[in-house]
């Protein structure tokens, strides 16, 4: 190989040069130009903004694929600019499960038919989430992944390059003191009671020479000065436009949040759906007469449907308290209710136009969430407007009779705040 010795020997000499006044800054044996208070607000800036979209970014990626193996699966596609195979997501796999095992038991049966209802509805949401995932990928870590691979690599290379401008910068300043001590060290010598003529001719020199070392370090001062203001000035334009990169991923963040809410929003649709499927169908499950019988053995009321679905989550009051402080008509006898088994007294009690409220007592409600009524005997239901509630014996304690003006029928508890 071709070296060029001049050029190896000027780049050690400059990186023992700048090792020196590193050491001796640090051992607070040299000067250091500092620099002023508005680029280190933007050197400051920057490296926040530098370690807050790195965690913004891993974070991220957590919630989007929560399993570790997956991510650096995906990680090394990505090194490898290779295509990431479609993977089936946790949703997608449950639906296919259920759709298999209600083959396998039965499609015409109750739980195969219920099997196949969840599992669709567990496909949709995986399908959901696999748009979710993707329009996030797009369209906000990719522009965090640019900004730390790209625009924040090129700060880092000018700001390094500073640096070494600085450290030679503030090492012919240490020079050119140097220079000037010894010049005037150089100066007050020969000493005039000095009697022979060699040391006149040896000071005399060393004068001169010390005066051309003094002004060759001053050139070398101002062509340092000069690279460093360049550099300075490319560094700080640098850096200004880390306010840019705050408008750009803001406008990404705005994104993430539209497509997080679309999912959100997409996955409670398909959950409403799915309930007012299973809701449509309570009481169509039979039990056999052997089960008819053993149930009969038990005393009270066994209360509980094998497709019934939970309402949306902060329900205020709990389904037993608020049944058993509400007033009770006391005429109805209190017939046990058994699970697919129609209680006929019951029914024939909640029928919303045979139902009479108490003569005192009723309580008043406020509606948490909207209910679409699943038949004439439910009534129908808006957030925040109130009705007036009350229960009667032999009703299931998660429903309560609700009257509106002229209108009434069961209302689920769970969907309402009870006012005192």
């Amino acid at each position: 190989m071709d070296f060029n010795v001049k050029k190896l020997a000027s780049d050690a000499g400059v990186f023992f040069s700048r090792a020196m006044q590193f050491t001796e800054e640090k051992l607070g044996q040299a000067e250091k130009t500092e620099l002023d208070a508005h680029f280190e607000n933007l050197l400051a800036r920057a490296d926040s903004t530098k370690n807050w979209t790195e965690k913004i970014l891993r974070q991220t990626e957590v919630l989007l694929q929560p399993n570790p193996s997956a991510r650096v699966e995906e990680f090394l596609y990505e090194k490898l600019d290779r295509k990431v195979p479609s993977r089936v997501t946790n949703g997608e796999l449950l639906a296919q499960y259920m759709t298999e095992a209600a083959n396998d038991f039965g499609p015409g049966t109750p739980y195969g038919k219920t099997l196949i209802k969840v599992g669709e509805t567990q496909r949709r949401l995986g399908a959901a989430e696999r748009d979710f995932i993707h329009s996030a990928s797009i369209n906000f870590l990719t522009p965090l992944r640019n900004f730390l691979e790209g625009d924040w690599r090129t700060i880092s290379k000018e700001r390094r390059i500073l640096q070494n401008r600085r450290l030679d910068l503030d090492a012919c300043k240490a020079r050119l003191k140097k220079a000037k001590a010894a010049e005037a060290k150089a100066a007050a010598v020969p000493d005039f009671q000095e009697t022979r003529p060699r040391n006149y001719v040896l000071s005399a020199s060393a004068s001169a020479l010390w005066s051309d070392e003094v002004e060759k370090a001053e050139h070398e001062l101002r062509l340092t000065q000069t690279e460093f203001d360049r550099q300075a000035e490319v560094t700080r334009l640098l850096l200004e436009g880390i306010s840019s990169t705050h408008v750009n991923h803001l406008r990404c963040l705005h994104e993430f949040v539209e497509s997080q809410t679309n999912y959100y929003a997409q996955c409670y649709q398909y959950m409403l759906d799915l309930q007012k499927q299973l809701g449509s169908s309570k009481g169509e499950i039979a039990l056999p007469s052997s089960a008819l019988l053993s149930c009969g053995r038990f005393s009270g009321t066994f209360v509980g449907n094998a497709e019934s679905t939970s309402p949306p989550p902060a329900a205020t009051s709990p389904p037993a308290v608020a049944a058993a402080t509400l007033p009770a008509v006391p005429t109805i006898p209190v017939v046990p209710t058994i699970v697919g088994v129609p209680n006929t007294v019951a029914e024939s009690v909640l029928n919303p136009n045979e139902v009479k409220p108490p003569a005192s007592g009723t309580r008043k409600a406020r509606v948490l969430y909207d209910y679409e009524a699943a038949d004439s005997t439910e009534l129908a239901l808006l957030a925040d407007e109130m009705i007036t509630v009350y229960s009667l014996p032999g009703m299931d304690p998660d429903w309560l009779i609700g009257e509106r003006g002229n209108q009434k029928g069961k209302v689920p508890v769970t969907y309402l705040e009870l006012l005192s």
